[in-house]
């Protein structure tokens, strides 16, 4: 029978877990196929004829034994029995002692949207309105469009396929678009990315995302892999077709289409102002001195709305400015700022494999580093420095949004087959590495590492947005040196090689320096002399967060932060878990409590609000905001 990698709800199954398969068991045909069969039966203690059909849930690499790598799976299994063999199975193995666990399998519940739409609360309000489409503003959008809300989107970026274009055209050398870049556009920033689909959050909302991007168009197998990813030559097609599903399901899409005005009225949103901008010209065939000429017909519309999510990215620093000069309530937030690094794949193949590296079934490595140093002077704790991003066989990519500032992040392609592997390596900043009060100081703080990243790359002899780079050994030495002997960076408007302690605070560049040999002793060669370092990596993460209540929604300055009067933690907390899963309240318990906070009608969402960190946690913020805001109609 074959091996499937699906979740069907239609039969039951066992489940094993924890079950080592050898690397071969990974490849395709019936030898792999009998592995597992034999895998499995020992496990079970049956005969491999008595297994009716394999399920592959999950796998994952153990790599911790160099002379044993292999993989750990779980595995759902149809015996021939039947549920009567399947159960006789469980009560065995719970005697018997051994590596694997069984247990009943619990099949995949499909997510499941109110009716909302024709409700009188809902038609007695203007639509919802999302900004952005990033992971966070698809799947909220894509939640109430389904909820028969018709949302309104609105993308200050362009369509994925004009964007691609216009991302290509900035690879190329011509002049930076700021509206639509790595940063702006269809899909957000993580469409230029490793497209990991991990997260460190627990969330309900986790497996509800995974389907849905397969709905979408996504590999079946991100399902099962312990490390799903996606990659940007497939995210594009995904997102579209996310958005032609909000279409289809009753919502409208506006790209170019910029927020640009907030207003209140007696602590509620009464009104949003949008702005559409269509170039009149190209940006192509200009000089690159000049980063930004091209003019703009605008388009303003003032529109009625009581309901707005608002799920820009962690790059839209004017929406930040609008949003704090409405008098929302905003605070400084940690973020982390640093360098890409970058490797031979095959390098960080060795270091993680040992001798089993190449083979066929594992593909490129990855790693994920993290320590925390001891402070320096004049420092109350020592900071973290990580890996964050970590790109196998990927490029770091040219990611600038303003005029005479370079970015860097990192992406890799679904078949992650570069030359080079690349990672963020970040040091975390706080509220006390600011410059004043202002809930946008962090903002500051990226902006003047941009700029002087772009400056110290001119100074060096470069084109404009070159990005700066240096080899660890010359970082190290405080050398500006030369190219590496080892590793072509891949940074597509190339290097000027200078000293990095140009355009890092000198905190970040010690922490950076401290951190270098330690991590290696955790993964030779990180710190290989030949190693680049590319800068700078300022958009890790959102430097601000919009404070929102338990009901989902943001808070005027002038409201305190808690919202209002208390009600016993057991009740809050019970009835927070009605209004996100949909349950009805008891005895009105859960109207109470949303009762308690002002209904502001503002819903911060996603990372650039403060409430997630990549693809995943954003997605999964997206519907959980959605649902919020489809359970404050129901209860209206």
């Amino acid at each position: 029978m074959p091996i499937i990698a699906i979740d069907s709800p239609e039969e039951t199954m066992l489940e094993i877990s924890n079950l080592a398969l050898p690397l071969d068991a990974g490849l395709e045909g019936k030898q792999a196929e009998k592995l597992v069969r034999r895998a499995a039966a020992r496990a079970l203690n049956v005969a491999p004829s008595d297994i009716a059909e394999i399920r592959l849930l999950k796998r994952s690499v153990d790599a911790r034994k160099k002379h044993d790598v292999h993989f750990v799976a779980t595995l759902g299994i149809e015996l021939a029995g039947g549920a009567q063999a399947e159960a006789v199975a469980i009560e065995a193995a719970a005697h018997r002692k051994g590596a694997a666990n069984v247990k009943a399998h619990r099949p995949y519940e499909p997510l499941q949207v109110p009716q909302v739409g024709a409700s009188r609360q809902a038609q007695d309000e203007p639509r919802p309105i999302v900004v952005g489409t990033g992971p966070a503003g698809l799947f909220c959008a894509l939640f109430l469009a389904r909820a028969g809300l018709r949302p309104l989107v609105v993308e200050r970026g362009a369509a994925v396929d004009e964007r691609m274009a216009a991302v290509d055209a900035f690879n190329a050398g011509e002049p930076l678009d700021p509206h639509t870049n790595i940063q702006y556009g269809e899909g957000g920033a993580g469409t230029f990315s490793d497209g990991k689909l991990t997260t460190n959050i627990k969330s309900p909302w986790a497996q509800h995302v995974l389907h849905l991007f397969v709905e979408a168009g996504a590999p079946e197998e991100i399902l099962w892999q312990a490390k799903p990813h996606i990659g940007t030559d497939l995210l594009v097609d995904i997102v579209r077709n996310i958005r032609k599903q909000i279409e289809q399901a009753g919502g409208e899409v506006r790209f170019n289409t910029q927020l640009t005005a907030l207003h209140f009225e007696n602590g509620h949103l009464t009104q949003a102002e949008i702005t559409s901008l269509q170039p009149t010209q190209t940006l192509r065939g200009r000089s690159t001195n000049c980063p930004d000429t091209a003019r703009f017909e605008t388009t303003a519309e003032s529109i009625p709305a009581s309901r707005v999510v608002l799920a820009c990215g962690h790059s839209a620093r004017d929406t930040f400015e609008l949003v704090r000069d409405a008098g929302v309530h905003m605070e400084q937030k940690p973020f982390s700022v640093g360098v890409r690094i970058e490797h031979p794949q095959q390098l960080i193949n060795r270091s993680q494999y040992g001798k089993a590296a190449g083979h066929p079934a594992l593909g490129a490595a990855d790693y994920k580093l993290s320590m925390h140093l001891r402070p320096q002077k004049g420092e109350e704790q020592g900071r973290g420095v990580y890996t964050f991003c970590m790109c196998p066989g990927g490029e770091v990519v040219c990611a600038a949004s303003e005029p005479e500032g370079v970015v860097v992040n990192g992406m890799s392609r679904f078949a992650r087959d570069g030359q080079n592997a690349n990672s963020a390596l970040l040091v975390g900043v706080g509220p006390e590495d600011f410059d004043g009060e202002d809930p946008l100081a962090g903002v500051k703080l990226q902006r003047e590492m941009e700029q002087a990243a772009y400056r110290a790359a001119i100074a060096a002899g470069g084109e404009p947005y070159q990005a700066p780079a240096q080899t660890v050994g010359d970082f190290l030495a405080h050398r500006a040196g030369g190219p590496s002997k080892q590793v072509k960076p891949t940074y597509a408007r190339g290097v000027a090689w200078c000293d990095l302690h140009e355009c890092l605070p000198p905190f970040v560049a010690r922490a950076m320096e401290q951190a270098l040999p330690q991590l290696d002793r955790r993964l030779h060669g990180f710190a290989d002399p030949q190693a680049v370092l590319t800068g700078v990596e300022t958009r890790s993460s959102s430097p601000v967060r919009i404070v929102r209540g338990k009901n989902m929604q943001a808070q005027l300055a002038a409201a305190p932060a808690s919202g209002g009067a208390q009600v016993e933690a057991g009740l809050q907390a019970q009835a927070r878990t009605q209004a996100l899963s949909g349950s009805p309240a008891v005895n009105g318990q859960l109207a109470d409590v949303v009762a308690l906070e002002p209904e502001t009608g503002l819903y911060p969402c996603g990372e650039g609000a403060g409430y997630a960190g990549g693809i995943m946690s954003a997605a999964c913020d997206g519907l959980r905001v959605a649902s919020a805001l489809v359970e404050s109609l129901r209860l209206k």
